[in-house]
């Protein structure tokens, strides 16, 4: 029964990163749900791949979001 409720439970939403080099160039993307680790990794609001070996544009990066308790993620379902 778990099986049914998992395949039809909404899934949040892969959040986009990109590394970018000393200058501020971009190296790589990645998307998964937590930042990944290591230095150089920001948050973008979506992957475009003009961006590689260039500098990434301003517009591009996510505001830091805070983190929210178990709690209040209980609360807001």
């Amino acid at each position: 029964m778990n099986f049914l409720w998992n395949l039809f439970a909404a899934k949040p939403a892969l959040r986009h990163f990109a590394l970018l080099d000393p200058q501020g160039c971009c190296q790589a993307f990645k998307q998964c749900d937590l930042p990944p680790v290591g230095e150089g990794w920001v948050e973008v609001e979506e992957i475009r791949l003009s961006w590689m070996h260039h500098p990434l544009p301003a517009r591009a990066r996510v505001s830091p979001r805070a983190p929210r308790s178990i709690k209040h993620q209980a609360l807001a379902a």
